[in-house]
């Protein structure tokens, strides 16, 4: 109802997920609040504490695959900065993000793997509560093997955060010789 019918909505539902390519498994935490970089470096680090740690004991290098725009955009100082604290520093991890240009994350995994497996679930079900969106999420799977947890987040996310030259900074960024920008 948060679409067509606001007024009739319990609240609004933000998906957010995590997508892991080796053991076909996903992660989808929707958040109660607004889409913010706090709120996917918050999922990440998460995901991270919750199976990635489990399934990858011995791995202290992490790839990322985002889309260009948004919360996880390769221009979100806030973002980066919530990498490096919630994720990278706690559990002394590298991490790589490669961003899929403007126009293409139809291509990343995510989208065609596991989005679109939840909308397949859900076509023609009214989500009129975060349990019948959780219940949907959590009884999607594939003949492929694909499995899906999914999470609630009620925290609330401050929306434009700013960050300083300073803070930047302060950070471990390189740049790909690659692909620089």
């Amino acid at each position: 109802y948060d679409h067509d019918f606001r007024s009739q909505a319990e609240g609004i539902a933000i998906p957010y997920g995590v997508y892991d390519l080796q053991a076909n498994r996903a992660t989808l935490f929707v958040r109660t609040s607004s889409d913010t970089p706090e709120f996917t470096s918050d999922c990440l680090a998460r995901w991270w504490q919750l199976e990635g740690q489990q399934r990858y004991p011995e791995a202290r290098r992490l790839l990322v695959l985002a889309d260009a725009g948004g919360s996880t955009g390769p221009r979100c100082r806030a973002w980066k900065v919530g990498l490096q604290h919630q994720l990278c520093d706690p559990f002394d991890l590298t991490v790589t993000v490669s961003h899929f240009p403007a126009g293409a994350s139809k291509w990343n995994p995510i989208d065609h793997r596991f989005f679109s497996e939840i909308s397949k679930n859900w076509a023609g079900h009214p989500l009129d509560s975060y349990e019948t969106i959780l219940n949907y999420l959590q009884t999607t799977q594939t003949s492929k093997g694909l499995r899906l947890s999914a999470h609630l987040v009620s925290k609330t996310y401050t929306k434009s955060v700013k960050v300083s030259d300073q803070q930047m900074q302060q950070l471990h960024l390189y740049p790909d010789p690659t692909l620089p920008r």
